[in-house]
């Protein structure tokens, strides 16, 4: 099952892209982006008024108060990122597991990534307690740590961070100092948002952290690239801003005047983009729940999603019946699920977890069928795990993963 042909394994030549909603892109949305094709001139870096109008209200909404001067946007959260690291500078800390674009940034301006263990409730926030070990033996050994990336509504396990873990890594991040940058790309994705509660570490830290949120996670369509940041609002913040201007202005990273508008639009929040935003979350929800009972039915171990497209398992206690089939780290585990299963499977090792450990994302988007129409009719119908489409990819799933636990459950005794 080993690859060697580097092709698509790299570290940094390779991340998986964010879990796709696999929905047609909405009408509306279409429409807006086609009136704007014929807008030849660019856009400044950093966004125009009028997106950065939009950012501002979209924020103001959520309990972040926002001044269009202290916020930026860039074509995709990826440039952002990179610019914030650069301008930072110093070394980066990261949770483990943790999204995939997070590292490439540091390890491409030669800036040492330092992963911190998480605790077991969640993903995407540090254990405080490992982020105290971690900071200082990485200054005993010589290193400058300055940033803390994290993301209370998680790529890659799919959960959300209880407030109060996330007060007490704020804390410890506080008093060490660090400035953070809180990636709320999934913030409006929460599968049972009377029940589960998020909080921005902005509204604990103001004056310490950057949001940085990429519209493809509940917004935009994935190809049309678009992201915003809000910066604090203090002076330390407005030098921030300027220093990230300047990198966004020598990558020439400008979102495109089409995609701009679009975005405007879409963070104003009209009814046609919070009713599709709502029914997606719905239905991914539903599917999202189905493949979390399959794959703990079949013996292996993943909190349930609460957040997102996706849900994080470790098949560890598969082991043995996984060997039976020449998989013994994640990348093979990679390979064998993504060809079983028809549709990607990146192993953990994609989100800086152990090569070693069984541990894989799954996404719901390719299982709501091959086609726009099929796509489209998951949306509109009241129990989408009813139609035959979806029914037929989760029962397909449902046996690989039984045929797993089949295999383990009659594993001659060694």
């Amino acid at each position: 099952m080993r690859r060697t042909a580097p092709e698509g394994h790299g570290p940094v030549r390779y991340g998986p892209p964010l879990p796709e909603d696999g929905l047609p892109v909405l009408p509306e949305l279409s429409g807006v982006l086609a009136a704007a094709a014929g807008r030849a001139r660019d856009e400044p870096v950093g966004g125009a008024p009028a997106l950065l109008d939009a950012a501002r209200g979209y924020w103001v909404r959520r309990g972040l108060p926002a001044e269009p001067g202290r916020l930026t946007a860039a074509p995709g959260a990826n440039p952002l990122l990179l610019a914030l690291t650069a301008a930072l500078g110093g070394d980066v800390l990261v949770p483990r597991p943790c999204a995939a674009w997070w590292g490439p940034y540091a390890r491409l301006l030669g800036r040492p990534a330092f992963h911190v263990a998480t605790p077991a409730e969640c993903g995407g926030v540090p254990d405080p307690y490992a982020l105290l070990e971690t900071v200082r033996r990485v200054r005993a050994e010589g290193g400058d740590p300055r940033l803390l990336v994290l993301s209370v509504a998680d790529d890659p396990t799919g959960t959300v961070a209880p407030p109060e873990l996330l007060h007490e890594t704020l804390e410890a991040a506080a008093a060490e100092d660090l400035h953070l940058v809180s990636d709320e790309t999934w913030r409006d994705t929460l599968h049972d948002p009377h029940d589960t509660v998020l909080l921005s570490p902005a509204e604990m830290l103001p004056e310490r952290v950057t949001v940085v949120t990429d519209l493809a996670g509940a917004l935009l369509p994935p190809g049309w690239p678009a992201a915003i940041a809000r910066f604090p609002a203090t002076a330390a913040g407005d030098g921030l801003h300027a220093r990230v201007l300047d990198v966004l202005t020598a990558l020439g990273a400008r979102v495109a005047a089409p995609v701009a508008a679009a975005a405007g639009y879409a963070l104003a929040e009209p009814e046609p983009v919070t009713a599709r935003r709502s029914a997606a979350v719905r239905l991914h929800a539903r599917v999202a729940a189905a493949v979390h009972a399959a794959v703990v039915a079949a013996g292996a171990t993943a909190r349930p999603p609460q957040a997102g497209r996706h849900l994080y398992a470790d098949l560890g206690p598969l082991r043995d019946a996984l060997a039976a089939h020449g998989v013994g780290d994640a990348q093979e585990l990679e390979d064998f699920l993504t060809a079983r299963l028809g549709m990607p499977a990146p192993g953990g090792h994609r989100f800086g977890d152990d090569l070693a450990a069984l541990r894989v994302r799954l996404s719901t988007g390719p299982l709501l069928g091959g086609t726009d129409e099929q796509r489209a009719e998951c949306l509109s119908c009241p129990d989408p795990l009813e139609l035959p489409h979806v029914q037929r990819a989760l029962i397909d799933l449902k046996t690989v993963f039984d045929d797993l636990r089949a295999a383990q459950r009659w594993e001659p005794p060694r």
